[in-house]
């Protein structure tokens, strides 16, 4: 590993600490406003709200994890701070939605439950959300895309061992690991923009049912910032003559 990635995972680390100390005042916070009686109530364990942060928590750290591969693939600096910033981003917000998980007294992880089911059980009118078909994974033999987080948090397909919509298959997390230059660049572009666009979908199902303020306006930040990731990936790719995925 070299000196600059240790740089970069140190600053990872800082930023999820910083953001569990402010995801545990902003929930106070919100409690304390709404009274007494809210202060003393949090969401349940099959809530949209502990769903989304499950969920979200898995879905983001395997952005992480890419996003230092491909620095590791590559010298392209374009790309190489893309990465950066989506590693940066994703580890602070998923230190977040940890953080509220354990200020809540809910597990991060719930044996046999399905990921996004919360989207279908919180509103079955948003259940179109569930499906995310063209988003999904590519090819369905390779479930288990990443190991167990080291905080429990759950392995990349959630604990019913299905992929989260636009998540990668661990043949293509492998795939990643052993390209280079260009062709890693491509690679972690389409791959990422898969991941964005499942991403913002599931964001944007806690932006609409989501009940606790501030993980509603975490997850509507989360849908703008993607889109706006998603634009500039669709213009790293055409620069090296690619496109996304179908």
């Amino acid at each position: 590993m070299t000196p600059r990635l240790t740089r970069t995972h140190w600053a990872a680390l800082v930023a999820v600490v910083a953001a569990l100390l402010f995801a545990g005042a902003a929930t106070v916070a919100s409690a304390g406003g709404d009274g007494a009686e809210a202060a003393t109530a949090g969401p349940v364990a099959d809530s949209a709200e502990a769903g989304f942060a499950r969920d979200m928590a898995v879905h983001h750290q395997q952005a992480v994890e890419m996003s230092f591969i491909v620095r590791d693939r590559t010298q392209d600096e374009e790309v190489r701070r893309l990465a950066y910033d989506i590693a940066n981003t994703q580890a602070n917000q998923r230190g977040m939605l940890l953080g509220w998980l354990d200020l809540w007294g809910l597990p991060k992880v719930v044996s046999g439950a399905e990921p996004m089911a919360w989207m279908a059980s919180s509103a079955p009118d948003h259940s179109a959300h569930s499906g995310h078909g063209e988003h999904g994974a590519h090819g369905g033999g390779d479930a288990q895309a990443s190991a167990e987080g080291a905080d429990g948090a759950g392995g990349a397909g959630g604990a019913g061992g299905s992929l989260m919509p636009g998540m990668a298959t661990k043949a293509e997390l492998d795939q990643l690991s052993k390209a280079s230059g260009r062709q890693a660049e491509v690679l972690y572009l389409q791959l990422m923009t898969d991941h964005h666009k499942g991403g913002v979908a599931m964001a944007q199902g806690c932006a609409d049912l989501c009940t606790v303020r501030p993980e509603r306006n975490l997850a509507q930040g989360m849908v703008d910032a993607q889109q706006s990731e998603l634009l500039l990936m669709a213009d790293l790719l055409k620069k090296r003559g690619a496109a996304p995925r179908g």
